[in-house]
């Protein structure tokens, strides 16, 4: 390789994007947007649940349960109501997630040693939100009612009553349980891998359709030559993406990076490598900048952000669709992502992983290679 012609290439496509803003604002600034929208915009936690209260007992048993619920970080203020059409319209208009409903005797029953039935809606229309509110209320009266019958039994001067089992939960990796911790690296995967393949979708499209590419082939550039080179000002400009993104994650995002900033960039720059290459051959076969730019579009986002495991668990998909998540890179990429900031490991406990993405990398530049003929058709 003359590495004087590698550089005579870089440094063309180094000018042609200084001069053309829109390029370099693509390649910077649509980045770090995406990032930060995204990043407040995606949410994996269910919090503040908006909660409507009829409270029919209006017993001090009944505000102790309230206040249980309201005290608790998962519910908002409650939101009286006095009847099932009211707690109807709040669903409907959406002011309400939940509803409470204590019955008149709620306080007669705790006495008289009964169980009192307790009524809690939820808007089923978010499935996953319902299960999770579902799971915040039951723990909610269970914590109340467990309390109720030791206090009972203690004022009946009976002995103490021990609770069976003792759990004592711990959580490794993302203790505050935090969904900006586990969404944030996976965002990055994303969307690098999105800019990546566009940038570099347009390159040779853009020579053809201006008419320079006659000059390029008229050159001693060898076809690897011009590839490299023409990658080169990209995978700057994506390494500069992927520090700033890095900066945003724990300055703005405040998530925590465990792992080790080689590992990080080292497996990034992989990756990079493999999205760039990707986007020269949809421009090499394409020829066309419209035309590549859709077909970077559907090729990179749809996959990376449905199938990488991004915002779906893979384990949770069809068994079909499992089996192309394989042929996704991000997918290999956001494990990794993840791994890295939340686990702090390194290449050791996914080599598999970074195999497969070394795979990708050089598999997309080889057909580059192959696909690009320096002749006119």
């Amino acid at each position: 390789m003359r590495l004087r012609r590698v550089w005579a290439v870089a440094r063309k496509e180094f000018l042609h994007v200084l001069r053309d803003v829109r390029s370099l604002g693509m390649g910077i600034a649509i980045p770090m947007i995406m990032l930060v929208l995204f990043g407040f915009a995606l949410t994996l936690d269910v919090d503040n649940v908006p909660l409507a209260v009829w409270d029919q007992s209006r017993t001090p048993e009944s505000r102790a349960l309230l206040s249980r619920f309201t005290g608790s970080i998962y519910f908002a203020a409650a939101r009286p109501v006095d009847n099932y059409r009211d707690i109807e319209r709040a669903i409907d208009a959406g002011q309400v997630l939940a509803a409470l409903v204590i019955p008149r005797d709620f306080a007669r029953c705790q006495e008289q040693g009964r169980t009192a039935p307790v009524q809690f809606i939820v808007d089923g229309s978010d499935s996953n939100t319902a299960t999770i509110v579902l799971g915040y209320a039951d723990a909610v009266v269970n914590g109340y009612s467990q309390e109720m019958v030791i206090n009972k039994v203690r004022r009946a001067g009976g002995q103490e009553i021990h609770v069976p089992l003792d759990p004592r939960p711990r959580v490794w990796f993302n203790a505050d349980l935090l969904g900006r911790n586990y969404i944030i690296p996976g965002l990055i995967a994303v969307i690098m891998m999105v800019i990546a393949a566009l940038l570099t979708s347009l390159t040779v499209a853009r020579e053809w359709e201006r008419g320079t590419m006659e000059q390029l082939i008229s050159t001693p550039v060898k076809t690897w030559e011009l590839i490299v080179g023409k990658l080169v000002p990209y995978f700057t400009i994506g390494m500069l993406d992927m520090l700033l993104a890095v900066l945003v994650g724990v300055l703005v995002f405040r998530v925590p990076l465990c792992g080790s900033l080689l590992v990080l960039f080292g497996i990034s720059s992989v990756f990079l490598l493999g999205a760039l290459s990707m986007g020269i051959l949809i421009s090499i076969v394409t020829r066309n900048q419209l035309l590549a730019s859709q077909l970077a579009m559907v090729l990179t986002f749809l996959p990376a952000f449905l199938l990488s495991g991004f915002m779906v668990p893979i384990s949770n998909m069809p068994a079909a669709i499992q089996v192309v998540t394989y042929a996704v890179p991000a997918r290999y990429f956001v494990t990794m992502l993840r791994a890295i900031y939340l686990k702090g490991v390194g290449v050791s406990v996914f080599p598999l992983e970074a195999l497969l993405l070394t795979a990708f990398a050089v598999l997309m530049f080889v057909l580059a290679n192959v696909k690009f003929k320096k002749k006119l058709d």
